[in-house]
């Protein structure tokens, strides 16, 4: 039998709570809306995605988000039914995912649409907006050859210019897998630089990233990485369990950095503010808070 074959059970989430116990949750005020996530999440070779699981559930009532690379290593529809759904799956009723690079190791990333269904997005685009009290969410698919590029003039990109017009919020976050600006091995993604452009020229706030396998904050910037007091602020967040590598050339702006502890990031959406915490698996300590203004608040 093949690891993918062994079907983990709801039971064994519960264990992972008992063995792994629970960090406290990030402070947040009453009515005040949270996402919660990672990416780089799920593996039927390795167990320990349900230590992060476990995080997730001190937020009942958090949009549960992922940042890519949901099950590894091909994002099989096996991958997502035994290896995804007995942990992260278990949220999956409030969870807004992104796609990732492994994701799409299955033709179309067919596993990764029928396993979330409309909760990804229209099949084929995994682009896709909502709204989290008065913030706009934005979810872009940073597997550019795969949705006609994500360069100036690609569909993606038109589409996102006219979703951001259409959505002129004070507070405004993206996410999707490859990260503009990293540190870690994989470096930066260049061909992002569109994309946030045009985040950056509507005023949006934040971008959460995974594909890099680490935490890593950085300072707000433009998109060509100068620091900027009215840029965006970004946060990878490669920490959901597969695995942690080194980092490579540390980028500018860079503030904070580690590469040896898993966990899952909540940020907390005031009407013109946020908060954020990096919550660590129990038995590690590293952690990251703050708190800013929004760029328009």
């Amino acid at each position: 039998m093949t690891l993918i074959g062994l079907r983990r059970s709801a039971a064994t989430v519960f264990i992972a709570v008992v063995l792994f116990g629970l960090a406290e949750p990030a402070a947040s005020a009453v009515g005040d809306p949270v996402l919660v996530g990672a990416g780089d999440i799920a593996s039927c070779s390795r167990s320990g995605d349900e230590a992060t699981a476990a995080l997730l559930a001190q937020f009942p009532d958090a949009t549960v988000i992922t940042t890519g690379d949901n099950a590894y290593r091909q994002g099989t529809t096996a991958e997502f039914n035994n290896c995804y759904a007995p942990s992260w799956g278990q949220q999956k009723a409030r969870t807004r995912p992104a796609p990732g690079n492994h994701d799409y190791g299955t033709a179309g990333a067919a596993g990764y649409f029928d396993y979330f269904g409309p909760a990804a997005g229209e099949r084929g685009k995994g682009y896709y907006s909502y709204d989290v009290g008065s913030w706009h969410i934005v979810v872009v698919n940073s597997n550019c050859a795969a949705v006609g590029g994500c360069g100036r003039g690609s569909p993606q990109e038109q589409w996102l210019r006219a979703d951001l017009a259409a959505h002129p919020t004070a507070c405004t976050l993206a996410y999707w897998h490859h990260p503009l600006f990293s540190s870690g091995t994989h470096g930066n993604t260049t061909r992002m630089e569109a994309i946030w452009q045009d985040l950056y020229n509507a005023g949006a706030d934040v971008v959460l990233n995974g594909h890099s396998h680490d935490y890593e904050a950085f300072a707000p910037q433009n998109p060509s990485g100068v620091a900027d007091p009215r840029g965006i602020r970004e946060f990878v967040i490669g920490t959901g369990w597969n695995s942690l590598a080194p980092f490579g050339t540390v980028q500018p702006n860079s503030l904070v950095r580690n590469n040896d502890t898993f966990g899952v990031f909540a940020i907390t959406l005031h009407p013109t503010s946020y908060d954020w915490q990096f919550l660590p698996v129990a038995g590690k300590t590293f952690t990251d808070s703050g708190t800013a203004n929004c760029v328009t608040g």
